[in-house]
């Protein structure tokens, strides 16, 4: 007589894989909120802790670890039914936990898609569990701290940074990411944006400008030279944040489907183009091309396709790319000279320009070349459309507004969040320990080398002497 099957993974009847799970998409989905996670750590962990100068690279690299740990831990608790559960507000969802077993392992819906048009439609379902769900969507609110960090680098007191992010994850991500994608008021007005261009870019840049004008500037020496302490780690971190950015935009459709792959395709095909258009016109007007310009050209690219990376032609994509190459860094070699108070705002790694900018003008040239084959995939609203395809000038409209709101919201909410956070603790670190940096805020410093201090011991020697056996 045969034995009885032993459980495992791939027993007909086991729980753990239930009729309605597709291992590909849930691989799929996972591998994305992994890829998208890398972006954070390591990725703006090593960019930040190179980008700056050496007595800031720790407190530069703790801002964003602690802004993903801290991130993750309000998302589970309250954050993720914000942004993506059931509508209190035509702007926010109803807060509540993203922790038991009934919830995480049941199979995940895109609430959004419950009302379309102002009827009952069967709810969209992914062929995967409500966890992965939620991990991938706390990658993509985790990397949004840590872009806006980049604007506070260098000055921000450590417990005042704390203290902010939960707050503003709370009160200013989950209002854009509800309204935008968890079907909130612009989701169904028909705004596009695809994977973030406004609810992580244009959110996290204007945030962090804001942020950057209440927390108060650097030190002026640190203002006048704030050379990178690590250029080749500067680029392997922007490096990951490249390839990272397949599961960004890859994973947005909720599934491995064409869009998908489409949407990989041109973000790598934007973020080349961009950073080549940005490294020409460095030659063309500085005589030289500028490494630290080409990760800022790359992330440029990669920004302003975001919005529409899986409704536009590859084409459109290159096109994307060259205005994402030119357009920022007009704005930030030319035009930031000559405003006063793009000069009076210390935003320490341009984020204004690379993220504010890069991701309103991704949104507003989705509305121009988005194709109705591919939006229909994407957007509930029948016959959506870019101007080039017939659309008028509707959906640019939409772009327009959906801008206007994540920037209104985006500058009165984290105006207030400081402005409450400064009562408790002040916000920037006072000018003696500006002065020195890592050690004064962590009591650490990045590069234990001979000569900061240290006395050489002569009686000490690296290795064996010459002809000694091991």
């Amino acid at each position: 007589m045969a034995a009885p099957p032993q459980p495992g993974p791939y027993a007909a009847d086991l729980p753990a894989v239930p009729a309605w799970l597709n291992k590909g998409d849930n691989a799929w989905q996972l591998t994305s909120a992994t890829f998208v996670g890398i972006q954070s750590m390591p990725g703006l962990v090593v960019l930040y802790g190179s980008i700056v100068k050496k007595k800031w690279a720790v407190n530069s690299a703790f801002m964003a670890l602690y802004a993903y740990a801290s991130t993750l831990i309000v998302w589970v608790l309250v954050g993720f039914r914000m942004a993506f559960g059931d509508r209190l507000l035509p702007f926010w969802g109803k807060a509540g936990p993203a922790m038991s077993e009934a919830f995480l392992a049941g199979r995940a819906t895109v609430p959004a898609t419950a009302h379309r048009n102002g009827g009952e439609e069967a709810v969209v379902e992914p062929f995967y569990p409500e966890a992965s769900l939620v991990l991938f969507q706390f990658e993509l609110a985790g990397i949004t701290l840590g872009l806006l960090a980049g604007s506070l680098l260098g000055r921000m007191n450590i417990r005042a940074w704390m203290a902010f992010t939960p707050l503003w994850l709370l009160f200013s991500y989950t209002v854009c990411a509800f309204s935008l994608w968890g079907g909130g008021f612009l989701y169904h007005w028909g705004v596009l944006d695809y994977s973030g261009g406004y609810v992580i870019h244009l959110s996290s840049g204007v945030a962090g400008f804001t942020a950057a004008y209440w927390v108060g500037p650097r030190l002026k020496s640190d203002r006048e030279r704030f050379s990178p302490n690590n250029i080749l780690l500067m680029i392997a971190g922007g490096g990951l944040l490249w390839l990272g950015w397949a599961g960004f935009n890859g994973g947005a459709p909720y599934a491995p489907n064409i869009t998908a792959s489409i949407a990989v395709l041109n973000t790598n095909v934007s973020a080349a183009t961009s950073l080549l258009t940005w490294t020409c016109l460095d030659v063309i007007f500085f005589g030289k091309p500028s490494v630290i310009g080409a990760v800022q050209g790359m992330m440029t690219g990669l920004v302003c396709i975001t919005a529409g990376a899986g409704l536009v032609h590859t084409w459109a994509a290159i096109l994307m790319g060259v205005f994402a190459g030119t357009v920022p860094w007009v704005t930030m070699m030319i035009l930031h000279k000559k405003s006063d108070l793009l000069q009076k705002v210390d935003d320490t790694l341009a984020v204004f320009h690379t993220h504010a900018v890069a991701g309103l003008l991704g949104g507003v040239l989705t509305g121009l070349p988005a194709t109705p084959e591919l939006t229909a995939l994407h957007s509930h609203v029948p016959g959506a459309r870019g101007v080039l395809y017939g659309g008028g000038a509707a959906q640019l409209g939409k772009q327009l507004a959906g801008a206007l709101f994540v920037v209104t919201w985006n500058v009165v909410v984290t105006t207030v969040i400081l402005l409450g956070v400064g009562l408790v603790v002040p916000l920037r670190m006072p000018d003696d320990q500006l002065k020195i940096g890592d050690d004064a805020a962590h009591g650490e410093e990045a590069y234990a080398l001979w000569g900061d201090g240290e006395r050489f011991d002569v009686k000490r020697q690296a290795g064996p002497a010459r002809g000694a056996t091991p």
